[in-house]
């Protein structure tokens, strides 16, 4: 079946099977920040927004994008090289593997909540799983993120 969809702030159409996941048909569109880590919605890699939302992409079927707006990293590299910078500042960036998905989670946040505390930035990210860090470094640089977005600077 055909689809229609927003992509990126583009209007798009994609050819997709009713078994295809958002996962599989944005990887088949040419997104590459879209990591798989599981299929399981377990590791948080796959999340993109959907109409403003954090989804993971694992788990979506891809004939419910219809219609939608399906927002990826590649759609919010400002936004993105904001809280990559932040994330380099603290040491937080190590391989990669998991930054467009906790990214993806991170905006979602500052959007939902600025003025996060630290126990509410670990809740919501408590699905993104990190290889190579023991996470001090990522709320670190979350909180001098979402810190710079309220002009504050907390204790």
């Amino acid at each position: 079946m055909t689809i229609e969809f927003t992509l990126n702030g583009r209007r798009v159409s994609a050819q997709v099977d009713a078994d295809d996941s958002l996962y599989h048909m944005l990887r088949s569109l040419g997104i590459s920040s879209v990591k798989c880590g599981c299929e399981t919605t377990n590791c948080g890699l796959c999340t993109v927004h959907m109409d403003g939302k954090a989804v993971l992409s694992c788990s979506v079927p891809a004939p419910r994008c219809a219609g939608h707006e399906i927002v990826t990293l590649e759609g919010v590299l400002d936004q993105a090289k904001a809280l990559g910078d932040c994330l380099a500042d603290e040491g937080a960036e190590q391989c990669g593997f998991c930054a467009p998905g906790l990214m993806m989670n991170v905006l979602a946040l500052a959007k939902e909540n600025p003025r996060a505390t630290d126990a509410q930035i670990d809740a919501y990210l408590a699905g993104n799983l990190c290889r190579c860090s023991g996470y001090m470094s990522q709320r670190r640089a979350i909180r001098r993120y979402l810190d710079g977005l309220c002009g504050e600077v907390r204790a």
